[in-house]
């Protein structure tokens, strides 16, 4: 049975792989951690920033006893698995970049952290709020545009937004911290080793893109000109259609393609 370590996105959590995982079954050991200032590792201190977050999942293999994994990520995650591929080639099989990996593009005199609120739109203005139970935790996320199908099991949108709270009712919130929110988000704009870590990508992979943004509108994560003049000697593009940045790997049509892009590459 092959190892993946699979790495969530920038106010996500580990639970955004369990649909994967399911599709998986017997054929992957998934090792999917809560990274540093979310989760369960919400109290692990900062420095934050990706070349941290690919240390820390350098050292998680270590303790796991894994020699080489495929590594996959999704949005910040696969930035991630970019830079873990390229700093640690001989840990590293092969990687499954779930919509992201490639540099944002970035407007000339853009504010970096005006660029990140306006790229991640309510996912960031939530941790600011609280949230009377879970169940209002919920129906925050299924009022959201990328929310609203079901191609999200209740189940499985329950499993990953109740991980993500802390506190007590009436007032829980989001485990998320601002400072890791901020400087992660600062490194896929600004830090040129995080924005380039693809291009040093010697093993096979996939980049799986999704027509869609994070509203369910035309802006795409990866935008189509972006993905039109991909060309990596290594790693494959495919379009999952009908999906968002989000259901491209919570939602039961992202997560078979995300599975499959997986068994191809084990």
């Amino acid at each position: 049975m092959g190892a993946v370590l699979a790495l969530h996105g920038i106010t996500s959590n580990g639970h955004s792989w369990d649909a994967v995982a399911r599709e998986l079954g017997d054929a992957a050991q998934v090792v999917a951690p809560a990274q540093r200032g979310r989760a369960g590792s919400a109290d692990q201190p900062g420095p934050y920033g990706i070349a941290r977050h690919a240390q820390d999942a350098l050292e998680l293999l270590d303790e796991r006893g894994i020699d080489q994994a495929l590594v996959a990520g999704h949005s910040m995650g696969a930035y991630v698995a970019a830079r873990l591929a390229a700093d640690h080639p001989e840990r590293v099989s092969a990687v499954v970049l779930v919509d992201g990996g490639l540099p944002l593009p970035v407007p000339e005199g853009a504010d970096p952290d005006d660029l990140l609120a306006a790229t991640l739109g309510p996912a960031k203005e939530r941790l600011a709020l609280t949230f009377e139970d879970r169940a209002a935790y919920h129906r925050f996320w299924r009022s959201l545009p990328a929310f609203t199908g079901d191609e999200v099991s209740d189940s499985d949108l329950a499993a990953w937004a109740d991980h993500d709270l802390v506190g007590e009712p009436p007032e829980l919130r989001s485990s998320v911290q601002v400072e890791a929110v901020r400087d992660d988000g600062r490194d896929l704009i600004v830090d040129d080793a995080t924005r380039t870590a693809i291009e040093r990508v010697n093993a096979p992979g996939v980049l799986l893109r999704a027509p869609r943004g994070l509203q369910d509108d035309e802006n795409a994560f990866i935008p189509q000109e972006q993905a039109d003049s991909f060309d990596h000697p290594t790693i494959e593009l495919r379009e999952v259609e009908d999906t968002n940045h989000y259901t491209v790997l919570l939602g039961a049509r992202g997560a078979r393609a995300t599975a499959g892009a997986i068994r191809d590459l084990l």
